[in-house]
This record gives C-alpha cells, sequence and structure tokens, in this order.
C-alpha cells in the first residue's frame, strides 16, 4: 500500500510495551518482585501464546517479553460476542477497530457498517445525530443475522475533528445547517476518507458486502476502492425533534437517501 494510505494491522506486527517509562529500566524490562529464587535460576514461560524470559537474580527478577502480543481480543457485548482488532493508521497516527462476529468468507454477503467516530452519539448520547442509536442498532442487526463486521474509523465529525465539529455545533446554534456550518470553518461538508475502511475489510476477509447505510458517497468509495458492495441496507434510527432538520439537511443537500415518512417519525 503506499505512503498516503499505508495501516499496520497489530493482529501481525510486533507489539513491545514500553515499560521502561513506568519500572525505569531499559526499554522493554521491567523489575518484579517474587518470592525467593534461587540465584541463577531461570523460567520461560509461553503458557499463554506469548513468551515470556524470567532470570532471577536474589528476591526480584526481569522479565522481557519476546513474543508478539496481536491486537486481537474478545469482545462481549451487550450484542453478541465480538473479536476486536486493530489496525493502525500510519498516516494520521490513528487506530481503528474492526469487530466481527461470525464467519467472515460468505457465502452471502457480509452485513458490513462502517461507522465514523462520534465521541458525542456514540459515547455520550447526543441527541443531535443519529450516530448512536445507528452503532447500537448495526451491532444489533449483526448480532441478530448471526455474522457481520462493524468498522469503527477515527474520523470524528465527517473526518474535521472533535474541536472543529464543537465549533460547527456552535454556529449550528445560530442558525447555519450542517453543511453551512463545515464550509464556514473552511471545512469540506464531509472529509471522510473511506480507503481505510477497504483495507481493513480485506484484510479480515470479507469479500461480498452488504452495507448498512443511508450515504451514497460511502458505497461510491468503498467500490472505487474495490469492496464488492452486493447490496445495501437502509439503517434509519434515532430520528427525533433535535436531529430531525440535521437528517433533513443531510437528505437535502448531501444526498443521504431517508424517505420523507421516516423524518416525520420518532424512531427509538
Amino acid at each position: 500500500v503506499g505512503s498516503e494510505m499505508c495501516i499496520r494491522d497489530r493482529h501481525a506486527c510486533s507489539v513491545r510495551q514500553d515499560w521502561a517509562r513506568a519500572a525505569g529500566c531499559e526499554r522493554g524490562r521491567r523489575r518484579v518482585h517474587l518470592p525467593h529464587q534461587e540465584p541463577g535460576a531461570a523460567v520461560r514461560d509461553c503458557s499463554k501464546g506469548v513468551c515470556y524470559s524470567m532470570s532471577f537474580v536474589a528476591s526480584d527478577m526481569s522479565v522481557t517479553e519476546l513474543g508478539e502480543v496481536p491486537a486481537d481480543a474478545r469482545l462481549p457485548t451487550d450484542y453478541g460476542n465480538f473479536r476486536i482488532r486493530v489496525f493502525h493508521e500510519d498516516s494520521t497516527g490513528f487506530d481503528h477497530v474492526a469487530l466481527t462476529l461470525g464467519d467472515m468468507a460468505g457465502p452471502d454477503p457480509v452485513l458490513v457498517r462502517v461507522h465514523s467516530e462520534c465521541l458525542t452519539g456514540d459515547a455520550f448520547g447526543s441527541l443531535r445525530c443519529d450516530c448512536g442509536a445507528q452503532l447500537e442498532a448495526a451491532m444489533r442487526q449483526i448480532h441478530e443475522v448471526g455474522w457481520g463486521c462493524l468498522v469503527y474509523l477515527r474520523q470524528e465529525g465527517r473526518g474535521i475533528g472533535l474541536h472543529a465539529k464543537i465549533q460547527a455545533y456552535n454556529l449550528q446554534d445560530r442558525g447555519a445547517d450542517t453543511m453551512d456550518a463545515n464550509l464556514l470553518l473552511g471545512h469540506p461538508a464531509d472529509a471522510r476518507d473511506y480507503r481505510i475502511a477497504s483495507e481493513i475489510l480485506r484484510a479480515v476477509g470479507i469479500n461480498g458486502v452488504c452495507l448498512l447505510t443511508n450515504n451514497p458517497d460511502k458505497i461510491r468509495q468503498l467500490s472505487e476502492n474495490g469492496v464488492n458492495v452486493v447490496q445495501k441496507m437502509p439503517l434509519v434510527v434515532g430520528v427525533g425533534e433535535e436531529n430531525r432538520e440535521y437528517l433533513a439537511a443531510k437528505v437535502d443537500r448531501m444526498g443521504h437517501e431517508i424517505d420523507e415518512d421516516d423524518l416525520s417519525l420518532i424512531h427509538i
């Protein structure tokens, strides 16, 4: 992959803990106190899939991590037992996530949600957008189907970052819509780049995709980057009085596909 879009799968790369700062020792080594062992004794432990070399000196020891620790683990949630896998994007320094449930090989198109980070909606339950509701609904639908993938991209505020996003909220409080607020701040209406999502989907072994989205630009970008989007499934949830104008602006000015009847209803 070129320099503009370089990701490192933490599943495949060596992850070294810098224990020096915490323990005051050389990099990759920390000293801990254990019950007395004979001087010169040595132990090699690979019981948990990661090898440690332990050498005892009097009443304490040094531990050096020798193996690779993959950023790939079980993640039990309210919506099922997912696996979480982390992908590092060198160009931005961001860590992106793939949550997977079941077999990604198919044969049917795999249910996929590519979700951009929204701290206010995902973590704080903000009603200004539908992001938190979409995240929960996507995980619930993947669980109900029995297999699928949620790609969580660190592209806060449609790619402009948290600080600029809250500035845009300030302008929206004064009457601007979600698109004009970004433009007034000198940002694109939507700065998200889904090339990284395409790389992640390939890395987890997904071929055909049934994409949960209301956004045609997401489908276009993924398709242009080699993702076989076989089917699109709308994801209209979380509509309410606080975000109806926001969603209407995304439909009218940004091409999102939400039926007028859905905008007139309140979705829980």
